[in-house]
């Protein structure tokens, strides 16, 4: 999955946002989702992650206008993947507000 999502900020404010929205979001996780990695290098998040016993790993490029997403979904998540896009959209959007 390939996502790109244009943001109005600067890089850094824009790193700090995405790492305050996972601060945040730890809680509602709890009991759904595993982090198994979580590591910046530099503009660069390496995660991975268990939801529904299925691993999701990928990157989170932070670039100066947008965010880049690359993920490589489970196969059976890969029929959904429309539906996913549109809720990362739709996450994304109050996120970046």
């Amino acid at each position: 999955m390939h996502i790109q999502l244009a943001h109005k900020t600067s890089q850094a404010a824009a790193i700090t946002r995405i790492k305050k929205g996972l601060i945040d979001a730890r809680p509602h996780m709890a009991g759904q989702v595993s982090i198994k990695k979580e590591e910046w290098d530099g503009n660069t998040l390496n995660f991975a992650f268990l939801a529904q016993n299925k691993e999701v790993t990928g990157q989170l490029q932070v670039t100066d206008t947008e965010f880049v997403l690359d993920a490589k979904l489970p196969l059976m998540w890969r029929l959904f993947e429309g539906k996913i896009e549109k809720m990362i959209h739709d996450q994304a959007g109050s996120l970046l507000k």
